[in-house]
């Protein structure tokens, strides 16, 4: 019998960048609609400007700016657009968010190559631009108005970590339960756990994201919690209140998680993890600023080629001196 070997790739996979991406909508579909029924329609308006803005001016950076005739849009600015409006109060004006969109997609991640190139999550470092640039808008916040048929709500609010810090944990005045459903204030995309859930279980049972990271994340931050927790309830609050309040479990399921800009090991995932987790708590107790989810990606993504080379699998059949 004759062998032939053929050019490489030897692997193949029918998964596609547009794919993915598609998944990943889908699965904040459900906290999109969350934040329409918790923050009037508005807030999902911004979500869909953010996708449709998002997709319009990568395609006017890669024809125009990069001349790429071969470009094809693929749904990944499209995410980030989303991602951004999530990550932003329901107080921001549609024109802040888009130029928090225009520093995400033009800076975070263009100026560095493009998909793929990125050290940085592009929405949480449009995010983070908007908050340096406009942290009036990005630090109001409304309480929920329950209703799908209203524009916004007007009367203002404390977030839950926001009272935690200036008054103590006996001073907020949600329950868990409110915590986990959504009805509280809060980023637009953040407010709802259970809807979160819904829909990272989907992206689980699409085989488009790895455990290790959240487990790693939210693992760190309840262990960590429950030591400060010990020590000083009042001041820290519980460890379950951390894990429900501000944007913890969308930054550990949808952000922390980005294929770009995390670790590509499982221990490097783990260490990345907790990395987060340690930073969040380390922002959240004893920074000027109550949440400290969105700074401490960012921060992690800056080590991640650091994780990735000391965490490299031997290579099969290497003998280590």
């Amino acid at each position: 019998m004759k062998l032939i070997t053929g050019n490489a790739p030897h692997l193949r996979n029918k998964d596609t960048t547009s794919k993915i991406m598609i998944d990943v909508i889908i699965a904040l579909i459900p906290a999109l609609i969350g934040a329409w029924y918790f923050f009037g329609f508005y807030a999902f308006f911004l979500a869909i400007l953010g996708a449709i803005i998002g997709e319009g001016f990568e395609y006017f950076i890669m024809k125009v700016l990069r001349k790429d005739k071969n470009f094809v849009p693929n749904g990944s600015a499209a995410v980030t657009g989303i991602l951004l409006a999530m990550n932003v109060s329901p107080a921001t004006p549609w024109w802040v968010m888009l130029i928090g969109l225009i520093f995400a997609l033009g800076v975070a991640k263009h100026a560095f190559g493009g998909l793929g190139m990125n050290i940085f999550n592009p929405a949480l470092a449009g995010r983070a631009f908007l908050l340096i640039s406009f942290p009036v808008y990005m630090t109001t916040w409304y309480k929920p108005v329950l209703n799908f048929s209203k524009w916004i709500d007007v009367q203002t609010t404390a977030s839950p970590l926001a009272i935690l810090k200036e008054k103590g944990f006996s001073s907020i005045n949600v329950s868990y339960l409110d915590l986990f459903f959504g009805n509280r204030a809060g980023s637009i995309g953040e407010t709802s756990v259970l809807l979160l859930l819904i829909g990272f279980a989907y992206l689980v049972i699409r085989k488009r994201i790895k455990l290790v990271i959240p487990i790693s994340y939210v693992g760190t931050v309840f262990l960590l919690s429950s030591i400060f927790y010990i020590a000083n309830p009042e001041k820290f609050g519980t460890p379950l209140f951390h894990i429900l309040s501000g944007g913890l479990m969308l930054g550990a399921l949808f952000m922390a998680t980005d294929m770009v800009t995390s670790p590509m090991t499982p221990k490097g995932q783990a260490i990345f993890g907790f990395g987060c987790g340690l930073m969040t708590l380390l922002i959240r107790y004893f920074a000027g600023y109550p949440e400290g989810v969105s700074l401490s990606i960012l921060l992690m993504n800056a080590f991640v080629p650091l994780i990735d080379r000391y965490t490299q699998p031997q290579i099969f059949g290497e003998v280590k001196s």
